[in-house]
């Protein structure tokens, strides 16, 4: 199955595929536009958590 297809239909089976490629170091065999793809879409998510805990601590100071 290709790399978009999987990364489609199962994304746990895609990440799996992406981290054994990563580790054995096969740079030209990785699925490099989802990968930055999702290590943008993971610092958003990350930033919007971080942003609403702080939020909700202030709101709780004051």
């Amino acid at each position: 199955m290709p790399r978009s297809q999987l990364y489609d239909s199962d994304f746990y089976a895609w990440t799996n595929e992406q981290a054994a490629l990563l580790r054995a170091g096969k740079l030209s065999a990785v699925d490099i536009e989802n990968i930055a793809e999702e290590i943008e879409s993971m610092g958003r998510t990350e930033k919007r958590e971080l942003v609403s805990r702080l939020r909700t601590l202030l709101l709780h100071i004051y």
